[in-house]
């Protein structure tokens, strides 16, 4: 009976302790989670025309987080057009996704900008530090013909607000992606 009553014994310990484990476990993921989104990084984002067009990106928090090791502009388009219907003798889905449908691009090739315009990587972003990135006006896609193609493309993105995707990566965390929408500048003239 003795024996009986130990191994129920024991069993009944072994559930506590698996089930303060859990427990433990659980406050820990918790706290990580809360930990986590509270260094969610601050970023200052703004289209800049002084003299000529550019992205400044500014960390400016929180303090416990002192630098970003990474941080990646991913520029994204006006939308998803992943699923539209593809008509016979139209763009491939790979050349709609070749293109920046959007009112910009990063200057590709200067400062971790990739050959696309599309991505651009920092390095080493300090609290209170501000990088600028060229930008220039997304090109047109080459099936957008005839005299007024470029018209209707610029009409189409004129004062229309760039979209990004930001992932701030910094060691010891998992990254953070936060999604931008940043208004372009009003040109002087429409201000007058």
């Amino acid at each position: 009976m003795g024996t009986v009553f130990s191994a129920a014994a024991a069993g009944a310990a072994l559930f506590a302790v698996r089930r303060a484990n859990n427990t433990a476990d659980s406050v820990a993921r918790i706290e990580r989670d809360r930990w986590h989104t509270d260094l969610t990084p601050r970023l200052h984002l703004e289209i800049q025309q002084n003299p000529h067009l550019r992205l400044a990106a500014r960390f400016d928090g929180p303090a416990g987080l002192r630098v970003l090791d990474r941080l990646v502009l991913t520029i994204r388009d006006d939308r998803d057009r992943s699923r539209d219907n593809q008509l016979a003798g139209t763009a491939t889905p790979e050349q709609m996704a070749a293109i920046i449908w959007g009112p910009y691009q990063f200057r590709p090739r200067m400062q971790g900008v990739d050959d696309t315009g599309r991505v651009a990587e920092l390095t080493e972003l300090h609290l209170d530090d501000t990088w600028l990135l060229a930008l220039d006006p997304s090109m047109k896609p080459r099936w957008y013909e005839g005299a007024d193609g470029h018209q209707r493309w610029h009409d189409q993105y004129d004062g229309t607000p760039l979209r990004l995707w930001a992932a701030c990566h910094a060691t010891g965390h998992q990254p953070w992606t936060l999604p931008f929408t940043i208004t372009p500048p009003t040109p002087p003239e429409a201000t007058g």
